[in-house]
């Protein structure tokens, strides 16, 4: 089947506006809440002037080891956010919030395990291409292995990118069968994929980019330091909560149309 980049976004944008309050009030739950404690209690440490590479380095690593017990949980939130809206927007069951939240919370060990898995296996794949080019041809040789890698991280994210919908929708419980059948939806739609995730991704950064100007630049013109730091955490919460929700929709209408399930329902409200 080759895929309708059109159609699917036609079904995931008809889907999120036709039952707008119940997906909003999930995804200022499950993404922007979290993000926004985030941003407000784990800010991003500053560099100061004249530090040097080494000293940026290491207040990275720090900064990130600090936060490392809070990832977790909130991988797991968002990890059952999105389980819960791929089940909510599954136009063959209409199940209520309440379903989809527990048919969500059975499907967070499968998918993160999936997640682990197939970013354990590109691990061993980066260290393997680009210690052998590295081996052969020095720097030069690790750039181009660093290119490699990062074009096979694309390849395999686009080919793998069905995965959640295939925990939240088939309901799969076994991490690398979940992992084959999203291998095997894609196959031969690749490109397609790539670039209707590549047009909505850069949309949206657009977007921030905007808001950021409009918003985040008379911020620091004209109010206290904490308080444009609350309200920029505050806009960039909902707008990463908004990506996300419709980032979870356009994967869901992914599924739906590969998957050859075309529910006549698809846009209607949820009960």
């Amino acid at each position: 089947m080759n895929f309708d980049s059109n159609l699917a976004w036609k079904q995931a944008s008809g889907a999120v506006s036709a039952n707008r309050e119940v997906v909003l009030a999930l995804a200022g739950v499950f993404f922007m809440l979290p993000q926004l404690a985030f941003a407000i209690f784990f800010p991003q440490p500053e560099p100061a002037a004249g530090m040097s590479e080494q000293q940026m380095v290491q207040m990275v690593t720090a900064y990130y080891s600090s936060i490392m017990p809070m990832l977790i949980p909130m991988a797991l939130i968002q990890a059952l956010g999105t389980l819960a809206l791929l089940r909510l927007l599954d136009g063959s069951r209409r199940p209520t919030v309440g379903e989809a939240i527990k048919g969500g919370l059975r499907g967070v060990v499968p998918y993160l395990l999936a997640q682990l898995i197939s970013g354990f296996v590109l691990a061993l794949v980066a260290l393997a291409v680009i210690g052998l080019l590295g081996a052969l041809a020095g720097m030069a040789g690790m750039f181009v292995g660093v290119a490699i890698v990062a074009a096979i991280t694309v390849f395999v994210a686009v080919r793998l990118s069905l995965t959640a919908a295939v925990v939240a929708v088939e309901q799969a419980t076994n991490p690398i069968a979940a992992l084959s059948r999203s291998w095997k939806l894609t196959a031969g739609n690749t490109t397609r994929l790539l670039t209707f995730y590549g047009l909505f991704i850069v949309a949206f950064i657009v977007l921030l980019i905007m808001v950021n100007v409009l918003i985040g630049i008379p911020l620091a013109l004209l109010a206290p330091d904490h308080v444009a730091m609350i309200v920029e955490a505050l806009v960039g919460s909902a707008l990463s909560a908004l990506m996300a929700l419709y980032l979870v929709a356009i994967i869901a209408a992914s599924h739906r149309q590969l998957a050859g399930n075309t529910p006549e329902a698809d846009s209607a409200p949820f009960i």
